[in-house]
């Protein structure tokens, strides 16, 4: 049993053949992880090279280029057969995207498409992307807000501002002034006081059967006693004509009033003195 227990031993590998292995493995993976991380690509921005950290997987970094215009990083890469990665570190002092003095996220586009990317490292001094590259991939484009801590499109505007005030304040104020002033007022003038003596209106009206002659309304003798001139012809005078009562008429009125008067005064003086008669007898 011994002898058996033995052979069979000889053929598994000895303790310390497979600490050596397993020490072998991890400086392997600690070696080759190193590679990776160790990995830089510089990019020169107004005379200033600058040093990006990055890490390709499944890919390769070609080359890389600053757009100051656009304040954006242009990458070449290269992802042949499958699916990569890309993760990037940016120093806030060299690249950053911030707006009102807050982060913002980076743009970032893939031969044109918006890819998928996160960020997974935030500090006060750097900022990490990690971005999914499809197969075929050839450029990547990065947009931020600063290169080198300033913001590059905010430079121009103090440029423009002292051009164009010169120039537009000479050059309308003395041509528009002198070409309309004299054109425009002798054109309105002379209408005014030409249309103030055309004005008449007649301003005397005469009733009917009366005309108006040299300013004053007279007779009209043209038609007879009765008739009146209407529409250049002579019709019969439809006007009410105000009653007219004599002195005749109010004396017989008058004179009748008076008797009734005297008649009704004697009737109730002879009734009062039968009455009295009456009243004395009974006594």
């Amino acid at each position: 049993m011994d002898k058996m227990q033995s052979d069979k031993l000889r053929h598994f590998p000895n303790v310390n053949s497979l600490l050596k292995l397993s020490l072998g493995l991890v400086l392997f993976t600690i070696i080759a992880s190193a590679l990776v991380y160790a990995e830089t690509i510089s990019v020169d921005i107004e005379g200033t090279s600058y040093d990006i950290d990055y890490t390709a997987t499944g890919m390769t970094l070609d080359g890389i280029e600053a757009d100051l215009d656009f304040v954006s990083l242009i990458l070449t890469v290269d992802v042949p057969d499958s699916d990569g990665m890309l993760d990037i570190t940016f120093e806030r002092s060299f690249f950053d995207s911030t707006f009102d003095g807050l982060d913002d996220d980076f743009i970032i586009l893939v031969d044109g498409d918006e890819p998928s990317f996160t960020e997974t490292e935030t500090t006060t001094q750097s900022r990490t992307l990690s971005i999914d590259l499809p197969a075929g991939t050839e450029e990547i484009e990065i947009i931020g807000s600063t290169f080198g801590g300033t913001t590059i499109p905010d430079e121009e505007t103090p440029e423009e501002t002292p051009e164009e005030t010169p120039e537009e304040t000479p050059e309308e104020t003395p041509e528009e002034t002198p070409e309309e002033t004299p054109e425009e007022t002798p054109i309105v003038t002379p209408p005014k006081v030409e249309e103030k003596p055309t004005v008449t209106t007649p301003k005397v009206q005469c009733g009917p059967g009366t005309i108006l002659k040299d300013g004053a309304c007279v007779l009209d003798e043209r038609c007879g006693p009765g008739t009146i001139l209407k529409d250049g012809a002579c019709v019969l005078d439809s006007t009410p004509k105000p009653s007219v009562t004599t002195p005749q008429g109010v004396g017989k009125q008058m004179v009748i009033s008076l008797l009734v008067a005297f008649g009704v005064a004697g009737s109730v003086g002879v009734i009062l003195a039968l009455i009295s008669k009456a009243s004395k007898s009974k006594n």
